[in-house]
């Protein structure tokens, strides 16, 4: 009878030790991770991030997710898998990606452009649109705003500015003082600035500055013309595309294959023409080209 600390008993339980080792890979349990796009099949919902802004991506009075953004997000869904569907979270605009990262939301389906120090943080998808600036003014335009320099030229001139829009980087560099161009959490914060006669503009895209131009009557607030702000002699164009996680790169891939065959066909601009989209605003840059050494 073998002593229970013999070699042969040490060597039996090894034997069996090996043994389970190269079971429990096969246990159900113990498989990989599921992925993002693995668990959006499965349930069939992604979460969306929007920040209530048109024609960009907002929840409108009937509490149904539209937008640029959003309809051409569940086109190409729906071609990865009919079943799915957008579960909207509405946030500031600065939150988009803090959440995306944290992994409240999925995806930011919000008009997001594309820059360096963005794509730092997040990846994004091919763009689905260019557009340039504008400023939301009073009717009448009293200040006479038509660029940044004139802001900065004026020093009677106050501009509003949302936090985390690149509206913030053209104020500063066309040499606005911070004292005259104060920041405010969402579009809706500022706007009553604006109507409170706190501001004399605020900084937005053009397509955004008519939206609110035409939510407001036309009658109380005014769209400027467009302009393309000019940064170290480079013309800025503003180039809107979709938001994912650094990690979730199947995601990407498979919504990247069905947005880059969509994208510019007569069925994309048919579906975004009720939001002011043309086909005169098809991108003209790839999104590596607009990330640069990001």
């Amino acid at each position: 009878m073998r002593s229970p600390g013999s070699f042969a008993d040490r060597q039996s339980w090894t034997t069996l030790l090996l043994g389970v080792l190269l079971v429990l890979p096969l246990v159900p349990g113990m498989a990989a991770a599921e992925t993002t796009l693995e668990r959006i099949q499965r349930t069939n919902t992604i979460r969306v991030g929007v920040a209530n802004e048109a024609p960009y991506g907002y929840v409108n009075d009937a509490g149904e997710l539209t937008g640029e953004a959003p309809s051409i997000a569940r086109e190409i869904l729906h071609r990865i898998d009919p079943e799915i569907t957008l579960e909207p979270s509405v946030m500031d605009f600065g939150e988009l990606i803090p959440r995306l990262r944290s992994g409240d939301i999925d995806i930011i389906a919000a008009g997001m452009f594309v820059t360096p120090s963005r794509c730092a943080r997040i990846n994004f998808s091919e763009p689905t649109y260019v557009v340039g600036e504008s400023f939301l003014v009073r009717n009448g335009n009293p200040k006479d705003i038509t660029t940044y320099e004139s802001i900065s030229r004026n020093p009677d001139a106050r501009i509003g500015l949302v936090a985390g829009t690149v509206e913030y980087n053209y104020a500063m560099y066309n040499g606005v003082p911070s004292d005259r161009a104060p920041l405010y959490r969402s579009f809706t914060r500022a706007i009553d600035a604006l109507k409170a006669g706190e501001i004399d503009a605020i900084g937005m895209t053009s397509l955004t500055a008519r939206s609110f131009a035409r939510q407001a009557g036309n009658a109380e607030l005014a769209a400027t013309r467009q302009f393309y702000p000019v940064i170290r002699s480079d013309v800025e164009k503003g180039y809107g595309a979709f938001g994912f996680r650094k990690e979730d790169t199947d995601l990407l891939r498979a919504f990247n294959e069905r947005l880059t065959g969509f994208v510019g066909t007569d069925a994309h601009w048919d579906l975004v023409e009720p939001f002011g989209f043309a086909p005169d605003m098809e991108p003209d840059q790839t999104t590596a080209s607009l990330c640069g050494d990001s």
